[in-house]
């Protein structure tokens, strides 16, 4: 199978447990990888055949910007069911969810997740 991907993307959102996350909102970073046959759109090169990258970071801005959540679980499902429903190529996505700047205490870089989810299950 083939990979599309499209990485680094950053939004800000209001995801979280704690209140100050909610009411103030940070950023975060998202990277997305796709399994599709990229097949018809190599021979043809016409975009009606494969996935258009800008629609794939539309679905995924309206996830992160939108209804804000407490987990990042719950964001990466999301994300990965409505980029299944972007496309009926889509065979699999997986999705890696990036918190940079999480309220806790430490030193570290990120907290992520990482999920995939296929049409066959």
């Amino acid at each position: 199978m083939d990979k599309m991907f499209v990485t680094g993307m950053r939004f800000y959102g209001y995801h979280g447990v704690f209140e100050e996350e909610n009411r103030l909102g940070q950023r975060f970073n998202i990277d997305l990888m796709c399994e599709l046959d990229l097949a018809p759109a190599g021979l043809s090169d016409d975009l009606d055949d494969g996935v258009s990258y800008a629609g794939l970071y539309q679905v995924t801005e309206a996830i992160v910007t939108g209804e804000p959540v407490n987990l990042l679980e719950t964001l990466g499902e999301r994300i990965t069911q409505a980029v299944l429903a972007h496309s009926d190529k889509i065979q699999s996505v997986t999705v890696k969810v990036i918190k940079p700047d999480p309220p806790i205490p430490g030193h570290y870089d990120s907290v992520a997740i990482e999920m995939t989810r296929s049409r066959n299950g």
